[in-house]
């Protein structure tokens, strides 16, 4: 296995027991009879990279804090949501963009060079999956680290949004109260109240992270692409999400409508244990890695 062992960071991943010995053997039975395997990523693979989560018990965002994700209709409509968002992302992307990928990361990259992998879903917006050189890959709810103007559509990568924000804000200073998933920090109002937000070069518009926020849809190209490999794919994996989120939990539908067998590896309870054929409680990158 070409999987490089990395130092997984636990900070914001659940306790949970080591990975049973008899589990291993049913994953690992269960993939070596898949021939065009797809996977679906979510929160829990990243976690071990450093990055928090929203919804595991006890440790995610919504167990901490009564904080709640931009919602696109107020970043849509409101001048004060968006120079609120922008400054908390700006203050927080320099640590989260320097995020790496772990073991299960990697381990996925080497399924997909085996001819394993048919192709990988990640409702994700890290990079990570990019970083450890993934290909077949459909980020299904985009990447923070583009951004694009919603008047005229030209993107920029978020590394030249960084720039132009401390070119507009040279003197603006702010401490962090925490770190939130997806690039975001603790800000307070007093703090944002005077953060400039450039907009586009090329037409003056409004500049968005190329990321699907809470209450927007995913374009319908992307869903019937996904369908698409699904279609191809022969089993399901599941790897680190609670699948509560209607835009990955479809496919999870859409499999189980197909007859495909679903594994699913998360720490915690999900939203397709009834119907799973084999539901593993443990790390990510402690039990792919054994999976030969």
């Amino acid at each position: 296995h070409s999987a490089s062992r990395t130092s997984p960071n636990l900070a914001f991943v659940p306790t949970c027991l080591p990975p049973d010995p008899i589990e291993v053997e049913k994953l690992q039975h269960f993939v070596s009879e898949s021939k065009r395997l797809f996977v679906i990523t979510g929160a829990g693979i990243s976690t071990e990279s450093g990055i928090p989560d929203y919804r595991s018990e006890g440790i995610g965002l919504y167990a901490r804090t009564d904080r709640r994700p931009m919602q696109h209709a107020e970043f849509i409509r409101s001048a004060s949501a968006r120079q609120r968002y922008w400054a908390r992302n700006f203050v927080g992307w320099p640590q989260f963009s320097s995020y790496q990928p772990n073991t299960a990361h990697l381990v996925l990259r080497d399924w997909e060079k085996l001819g394993k992998l048919h192709w990988l879903v990640t409702q994700n917006v890290d990079a990570l999956h990019t970083k450890a050189g993934s290909q077949r890959l459909t980020e299904l709810h985009g990447c923070t680290h583009r951004v694009f103007c919603l008047a005229c559509g030209d993107q920029i990568l978020r590394s030249e949004l960084q720039e132009q924000f401390e070119a507009l804000n040279p003197t603006w200073k702010a401490e962090a109260f925490g770190v939130a998933p997806d690039g975001d920090v603790f800000l307070t109002d007093e703090q944002v109240c005077n953060f400039q937000v450039p907009a586009c070069c090329k037409c003056g518009g409004i500049l968005k992270p190329d990321v699907t926020f809470f209450g927007d849809t995913v374009c319908p190209e992307k869903v019937n692409f996904v369908h698409q490999r699904l279609a191809e794919s022969d089993s399901m994996l599941v790897a680190g999400s609670s699948m509560q989120v209607y835009s990955g939990y479809r496919f999870a539908l859409a499999a189980q409508e197909k007859q495909l067998p679903i594994a699913i590896l998360n720490i915690g309870p999900t939203r397709l244990d009834h119907f799973a054929s084999l539901k593993l409680n443990a790390r990510c990158g402690e039990l792919l890695p054994l999976i030969v």
